[in-house]
């Protein structure tokens, strides 16, 4: 509704303004030139995300003053605190980073956007910055048309500077033909009345814009010619500041739980130091004039003033709230809460996830790490055990054996519940990517891809199995009752060893542990055939249990297997230049290795009755 209504208002203001000024349209053309170069700035910024930021992202965020370095360096070189508000978001929404971290960035782009308003004042007023613009735009333009995507990513960073100059340029040469027939400095308020009406000219100008960036300059430019008094463009700019928040919120309102409480942290912040600014802006100002005499700065150098205000506003922001992190974050956390839905539904993965690459990647681990959670507690209690019993030094056997009967889980509710709504996201979200297909991010989304679909088939199996072992893990036949249980604990063996190899590593698993849980399931079909044909000869069981007990064992073969095809995609770490070679020759491997493992009567996939005893000791 708002929107509705913004827009024509925007489009007859400025209709009016054309109409009532020729030098108005220069000064919009500039507005409109600058805020496309921001754009071209973002896009060509977009470009180098597909997996450096991600990695220096994760290797300097590690304390709040990393964070802190991390948010002023990367919005000083971007000249953008909204991609970098919005990036940081995506990065948290996907749990690359935790929430302090966020607000450490946050806090140092808002420093590091101060670094514009210098630029513009110490550079761009006092130099022809046209005569820059153009080489940067033929140059730019040629780049842009390149097959390369880090050529073409240069490109649209060089047109977007040459864009921020010439609207600079143009801005500069409107207000100077602007200020021969109107004089703009006749509507300024002074005192806190005009401070507060100005700070909120400010926050609107920003908010239209979306770029602070672009009422900066345009206040820079408009001051430099005399056009807005210097205490009034003191509160325009504590206006844009907190106007910029608004490019956040809105990253926010697409992202989770997460997002919305760095979006709000934002919003605080900047607020907070708006109220600063304004309680304390005539102790800033005499504080400005002492430092500009200590730098050379002229007297009547009010660019350069506002520029050093804008810095020091800022910082003083940063001073104040950095010892409050910690509480922010907490009551944040209690205000906007996880929320619980009865149906379990993605949380990492969001429309700024899918625009990253490498952001794309970690929301689908993420999620994926998920239902492989969800997918061992279902299978564990479809075997009849507990979770406390599998994941802890329990000795399974002892539990099995103690166990008179087990009572059917309904699998079909569970799933519905804990897995189908997070795995049919996942398949939505990958048909949304569109990176390309030579990436190394496409070939791990594609293998995020299958290990998902192992995981839902290694629950289906469960679900096969669990009728068989509900109706001989009770009283009956012995020999029946000691092989399926052999079966399920030969299954939670391996799930122990998977969830004890992840945790021992911190996340990751070495390649040879899990080569090593592979190289037991597979010795260990041959001997179970041997042994369920001795015990048919013995006359133990019947030929139909024998059958019923062949065609169980391949689904707890298909179980094992899954589970640790899906442990190595989430948690081997391997070296990114071989991912994609090392991930098409277990490609092949894998299509030939299920060709074996999948046939639902499997002809020599068995389990040893005899050996899972010894599993254990085994794999350790």
């Amino acid at each position: 509704m708002l929107r509705r209504i913004l827009l024509p208002t925007i489009l007859l203001i400025l209709g009016f303004g054309f109409w009532m000024s020729p030098d108005f349209k220069t000064i919009s053309a500039g507005v409109a030139i600058f805020l496309f170069g921001m754009l071209s700035l973002e896009e060509g910024f977009r470009a180098f995300t597909g997996g450096a930021l991600e990695r220096l992202l994760r290797h300097t965020t590690s304390s709040t003053y990393h964070s802190l370095g991390f948010g002023i360096i990367s919005t000083t070189i971007m000249q953008s605190s909204s991609l970098v508000s919005v990036i940081t978001i995506s990065f948290l929404s996907a749990g690359l980073i935790t929430l302090a971290a966020g607000i450490g960035i946050i806090f140092g782009a808002n420093l590091g956007t101060t670094t514009g308003a210098w630029l513009v004042a110490g550079f761009g007023l006092k130099v022809n910055i046209a005569s820059y613009a153009m080489p940067m735009l033929v140059f730019g333009v040629i780049m842009m048309f390149q097959p390369s995507k880090q050529l073409k990513g240069a490109g649209y960073i060089l047109s977007g500077l040459g864009f921020l100059f010439l609207g600079i340029h143009y801005m500069k040469e409107g207000f100077d033909a602007f200020s021969g027939n109107i004089d703009l400095s006749q509507f300024s308020v002074s005192g806190y009345p005009g401070l507060f009406l100005f700070a909120l000219i400010g926050i609107i100008a920003t908010v239209v814009m979306q770029s602070s960036h672009a009422t900066l300059v345009l206040i820079i430019t408009a001051l430099s010619v005399n056009q807005i008094s210097y205490e009034n463009a003191l509160a325009l700019a504590i206006g844009s500041n907190v106007g910029t928040t608004i490019t956040a919120i809105i990253g926010a309102m697409s992202a989770n739980e997460a997002g919305k409480r760095l979006a709000s942290a934002h919003l605080i912040f900047n607020l907070v130091t708006g109220i600063i600014a304004i309680a304390l802006i005539y102790q800033l100002m005499e504080f400005i004039d002492w430092f500009a005499k200590q730098v050379d700065i002229a007297d009547d150098d009010y660019s350069l003033k506002l520029a050093v205000f804008h810095t020091i506003f800022n910082l003083i922001g940063v001073l104040v709230m950095l010892p409050f992190i910690g509480k922010l974050v907490t009551t944040l956390e209690r205000v906007i809460p996880e929320k619980v839905p009865e149906v379990d539904q993605p949380k990492y993965l969001s429309d700024l996830s899918a625009d990253y690459p490498g952001t794309a990647v970690e929301a689908l681990r993420n999620e994926t790490i998920r239902i492989f959670d969800a997918a061992l507690r279902v299978i564990i209690n479809g075997l009849g055990f507990r979770k406390e019993d599998v994941m802890s030094d329990a000795d399974i056997e002892q539990v099995a054996s103690s166990q008179s009967r087990i009572h059917q889980l309904d699998i079909d509710a569970v799933y519905e519940r804990r897995i189908k709504g997070i795995y049919s996201a996942i398949i939505a979200f990958i048909s949304t990517t569109t990176f390309s297909r030579h990436d190394e991010h496409s070939a791990r989304i594609h293998w995020l891809r299958d290990a998902s679909m192992n995981i839902v088939e290694s629950v289906k199996d469960t679900k096969h199995l669990q009728k068989n072992l509900v109706r001989y893990v009770g009283p009956g036949n012995k020999d029946m009752k000691a092989a399926y249980n052999q079966i399920r604990m030969k299954i939670a063996y391996i799930i122990r060893e998977i969830d004890d190899l992840r945790n021992a590593e911190g996340g990751v698993i070495d390649m040879t542990s899990l080569e090593a849980l592979k190289q037991i399931v597979n010795e260990d079909r041959e001997k179970f055939n041997n042994s369920l044909s001795d015990l048919i000869g013995r006359g133990a069981i019947s030929p139909i249990m024998g059958s019923s007990l062949m065609n169980d064992s391949g689904y707890a073969i298909n179980i094992m297997s899954s589970l640790i095809q899906a442990a190595e995609t989430l948690y081997v770490a391997r070296d990114s230049d071989l991912t994609q070679t090392v991930h098409d020759i277990l490609d092949d491997y894998h299509d030939l290795d299920n060709v074996n493992t999948k046939n639902p009567v499997p002809q020599d996939e068995t389990l040893n009755t005899e050996h899972a005893d010894g599993l254990e000791h085994s794999a350790r």
